[in-house]
């Protein structure tokens, strides 16, 4: 049978997040309309994001939410979520953090991890505390995150889901210290976490948990390299070297893309563009680790590159760091980096790279920025770096 799709164009602060709260129950029980959820903006993106969402005006009747993907790299499209999935996602992480609790959203509800977070709630039967900012209403505040920590009833375990860079963002301001040490996990995902923030994290005390999923899984399901129950995680690796493509199943799995072009999804799993390995964990069990994505795989004076090992070798001496290829005449893919905070030269940063990587991963040209320019998501926006990156390089 088929379900109605009703387009809830999503305002950004606490506004928008009422209005999903108050839609989503009756989406979630089947006994209202799939909710076709897309932010309200009016950038390229925002508009791309609520075709992706609309391209079909009925969907499959278990199907409670179309969600798009980000659109950090190409073209959103919009996934079909359904109630089972959104659900059973909720119940598996809570009971990997420990039973329901409260959460603070400080992520829009147009991506999964801040659709996760309101479903958890609903779970949970606690009203999540919101930032005002969500969605792109205001800049991100750690002042109001750490205000509104404290509001959040001290018997009940406290969560909350940020993207690095908010995490980043809390550890230069005392408060926001003090707020994220309060919270028995704070998830960690929508962008590569590096290693260097985590490390500042864990010294920190913070209970920080890096999480790995995408839209078409409802978000996260594989918490520090370890599925979540249900979750199956296999490596897709024809060559034989321990390192492929991952390939993620199981009952958070969404219903396929609503615009009918369901290739990655096949036998109950999605071939995810991501490559990865699996090595042995701490309790004998095997961990995933994520390597990187196989379009950021360029070749360098005939040298493969992982552009995600340079930005994670950037940030051990910068705040952050973005790195993107452009072809090149003479060496096939020149690289830019686009950094934010301290770290020497542009000569030292690529000598820093150089003594990690090799010499092909050394950036060829560096773009100091105040700030990385953000989706609404938090994920660094590449598209609107692609346009900052200088056609010049020698």
């Amino acid at each position: 049978m088929a379900r109605e799709v009703r387009l809830l164009e999503v305002a950004p602060g606490r506004a928008g997040v009422a209005e999903v709260l108050d839609a989503l129950p009756a989406a979630l029980a089947g006994s209202g309309p799939a909710l076709a959820l897309a932010p309200a903006g009016g950038t390229a993106l925002d508009t791309r994001s609520r075709a992706a969402v609309t391209a079909a005006s009925e969907v499959d009747d278990d199907v409670a939410v179309v969600l798009a993907t980000s659109g950090s790299t190409g073209r959103p499209r919009g996934v079909a979520l359904t109630a089972v999935a959104l659900l059973t996602s909720a119940q598996a992480a809570h009971d990997r953090l420990g039973g329901p609790g409260a959460w603070l959203l400080a992520l829009p509800v147009t991506s999964a991890g801040g659709l996760n977070v309101v479903v958890r709630a609903l779970v949970a039967q606690v009203d999540p505390l919101v930032l005002d900012s969500v969605g792109g209403a205001a800049p991100f505040d750690p002042a109001e995150l750490a205000e509104l920590t404290w509001r959040i009833d001290p018997s009940l375990p406290a969560y909350t889901s940020l993207v690095p860079a908010q995490a980043a963002r809390l550890l230069t301001d005392p408060d926001g210290i003090a707020a994220l040490k309060a919270y028995q996990a704070v998830l960690l995902g929508g962008a590569h976490t590096p290693l260097s923030l985590l490390e500042d994290l864990l010294a920190t005390h913070v209970a920080a948990v890096t999480t790995y999923g995408m839209t078409e899984t409802c978000g996260g399901v594989v918490y520090d390299g370890v599925p979540l129950e249900g979750v199956t995680v296999e490596i897709v690796d024809p060559d034989g070297d321990g390192v492929g493509l991952v390939r993620v199943g199981g009952p958070t799995l969404a219903r396929g893309y609503v615009d009918g072009a369901d290739a990655a999804f096949s036998d109950g799993a999605l071939l995810t563009g991501d490559l990865g390995r699996l090595h042995p964990g701490h309790e004998g069990g095997l961990e995933l680790e994520v390597v990187g994505r196989t379009d950021d795989i360029v070749q360098v004076g005939g040298v493969n590159v992982a552009l995600l090992a340079v930005e994670e070798v950037l940030a051990e001496v910068v705040d952050e760091a973005v790195v993107l290829g452009e072809p090149h005449d003479t060496w096939g893919t020149a690289l830019t980096a686009f950094v934010v905070g301290a770290g020497g030269t542009d000569d030292e940063l690529a000598e820093h790279v150089t003594a990690a990587l090799g010499r092909p991963a050394a950036p060829r040209r560096v773009v100091r920025l105040d700030a990385l320019p953000l989706l609404a998501t938090g994920k660094p926006d590449r598209a609107a770096l692609a346009q900052m990156s200088p056609h010049d390089v020698e």
